[in-house]
């Protein structure tokens, strides 16, 4: 057993409601966090470890309860030593959307998941000073991994200066995108392994510490064109039309042209996968974790294939290509 590990044991015997019965892993997190589901009595809680030196658990505390506050199913904060970076949570249960979805589940699980969706976009205040914003900045920084740990450090690549322009180029487009959108709150992981299927207020909500105020479709990309499981197109586009229609009922402005808001979803999904991507490799490279190289193809193909139906993105399909980076398959 390591410091962090005794520590992590002491604190529990003091904040715990009764002895602790059993602790194991509860998820795996691509962060320096780890989760234990523990076991007390009757009734089993989460702790969240997250060694102050690495990760600053005191925005996650803020966000769970503004969430709360808006009626969103997020954990909460039972006890806390933000100094030490430990936090014991209301258990959210062990089913991820991700394992329950199946053609005959999809429907009633999204339905949730966008109700849920439209009360955090219509119920957060863009104004916040809780949430920094998704400013050009933070969306180029973000672009960049694809960049640096996908193209440059995964594949080798080294590219020439029109493939550089060409990137540079692309992002902007993106960028620009994102920021003429509808400001809302944005969750920025909204997707089938942070959303829990629940008995009551399904879903529940996790890992939503990174949250910011941006641009309204960038949840909605993440439900609907998630990394790690995909719908069909015509599916996908009714959905997102369908939120849009929601979101204007309740009063939201802005979103008066279907097509652009389509558009805007479509962009931001670039911009998104384009991200998830350069992630990815990085989680393989820099940390060792090369399970998430399964999902860069899929990734991949939603970013090719969004490239492909607009012409000011498609010198991004046509460099991809070229390169034949459309056909690259993580080792077996």
């Amino acid at each position: 057993m390591n410091d962090r590990e005794q520590l992590l044991l002491e604190w529990l015997g003091e904040v715990l409601p009764a002895p602790l019965a059993r602790i194991a892993p509860a998820s795996s997190d691509a962060s320096f966090r780890r989760y234990f589901r523990v076991w007390c009595g009757d009734q089993t809680y989460i702790v969240m470890d997250a060694p102050p030196d690495k990760e600053d658990c005191r925005p996650f505390v803020a966000i769970a309860e503004a969430l709360r506050e808006l009626d969103l199913n997020a954990p909460e904060v039972l006890a806390s030593d933000l100094d030490r970076g430990l936090l014991l949570l209301t258990d959210l249960g062990s089913r991820q959307y991700l394992v329950a979805l199946d053609a005959r589940s999809v429907t009633s699980l999204y339905g949730d998941a966008l109700t849920a969706l439209a009360r955090l976009q219509v119920g957060g205040d863009p104004d916040t000073a809780l949430l920094p914003p998704y400013d050009a900045a933070l969306l180029h920084r973000e672009m960049e991994l694809f960049r640096e740990w996908f193209l440059g450090r995964l594949l080798g690549l080294a590219l020439s200066k029109d493939e550089q322009r060409t990137l540079d180029r692309t992002f902007a487009l993106l960028a620009d995108s994102a920021l003429e959108q509808p400001r809302v709150w944005v969750h920025r992981d909204y997707h089938s392994r942070n959303l829990m299927v629940t008995d009551a207020d399904n879903p529940g909500v996790l890992d939503f510490q990174d949250a910011v105020v941006g641009a309204v479709t960038y949840d909605l990309v993440s439900l609907l064109r998630d990394c790690y499981i995909a719908w069909p197109r015509q599916q996908v586009e009714s959905w997102a039309l369908e939120h849009r229609a929601r979101l204007r009922a309740l009063g939201m402005g802005g979103l008066d042209d279907a097509d652009q808001f389509l558009r805007w979803f479509d962009w931001m999904g670039a911009q998104r996968h384009l991200k998830a991507i350069g992630i990815f490799a990085r989680l393989k490279l820099r940390d060792g974790k090369s399970g998430y190289l399964q999902d860069i193809p899929r990734t991949l193909a939603y970013v090719l294939e969004v490239a492909g139906r607009y012409p000011a993105l498609v010198g991004l399909r046509d460099l991809l290509w070229a390169r034949g980076v459309e056909q690259w398959k993580p080792p077996a």
